[in-house]
Order: structure tokens, then C-alpha cells, then sequence
């Protein structure tokens, strides 16, 4: 009996301790955040696909295109903590290796509120991990706080 309660212990433990798909969406999502905060150009990299697309709709309506390098660059020149982007993950959906997210968030630099919005991702699965296809995000400052 006290072997079976061993066994059973283990296997247990081991079954909580196993990471979904929707936990793995979410490291990569977070992973990104990440490297912003710690102004980590190579993080931050990682957690996109070679050809990503990011975007971000304007004030005006506008679709605005930034180049992934371009976003790197703006990170290279911050000091850690400048860039704090609060999420919260209000939804994820998946299919195979496809996934989308949404985070509505509040971004902060160096300390003050600077904006909010909303993050919509979608991301691929290559390589067993998680890589981020494509970003959008709103930008606005008149926010429900």
C-alpha cells in the first residue's frame, strides 16, 4: 500500500507539473514583455518569426507598419525598467499551430503612465516553440483606470 501511495504521488505531481499549450502561448507572449522591461534586444528577437508583422492602429484611424528591426532598435537605446507593459490575458484561441491572443494593457515608461490598449497577436508554432507572427496593438491615452 505505501508503495502504491508513492507511485501514485508521482504520477500526480508529474501530471500537474506538465505545461499546456495555452501555458506555452502564454511564456511566449510573456517572454516578450520581458525583454522589453529589461530593454533586451535578443529576448525580444527570439519571441518572433523570421517575417513578422507589426503593426499599430493610429489616433486617426490610421494603420501604422513598423519594421521588426526598427522596433529592436527603439529597445537598444532604453535602460531597464524605462518600458513596462502591464497585460492581462483576456483571451487565447487555438487551432494546431496556429494561435491568437488578446491583452488589453497599460504601458508605463520609466515609472508614468504613458498609454493603453490592446494587443492582438497571432502566433505560429515552428520548431516545437511558440513565435509571434503578427502584432497589432491600439494606443490610446484617455484609459478607464
Amino acid at each position: 500500500m505505501g508503495k502504491f501511495l508513492i507511485v501514485l504521488l508521482f504520477l500526480s505531481s508529474f501530471c500537474f507539473a506538465q505545461k499546456t499549450e495555452n501555458d506555452a502561448v502564454k511564456e511566449s507572449v510573456e517572454k516578450l514583455f520581458i525583454g522589453m522591461k529589461n530593454a533586451d534586444t535578443i529576448m525580444i528577437r527570439s519571441v518572433f518569426a523570421d517575417d513578422a508583422i507589426l503593426q499599430t492602429i493610429t489616433k486617426s484611424n490610421e494603420i501604422k507598419t513598423e519594421r521588426l528591426g526598427n522596433f529592436l532598435s527603439s529597445f537598444s537605446k532604453l535602460s531597464k525598467n524605462d518600458a513596462d507593459e502591464k497585460i492581462k490575458f483576456e483571451a487565447i484561441h487555438m487551432d494546431g499551430n496556429l494561435a491568437s491572443v488578446f491583452t488589453p494593457y497599460e504601458f508605463y515608461y520609466k515609472g508614468k503612465f504613458s498609454h493603453c490598449g490592446a494587443n492582438s497577436f497571432q502566433l505560429v508554432k515552428q520548431n516545437n516553440v511558440w513565435k509571434i507572427q503578427y502584432l497589432i496593438d491600439t494606443r490610446r491615452t484617455n484609459c478607464n483606470k
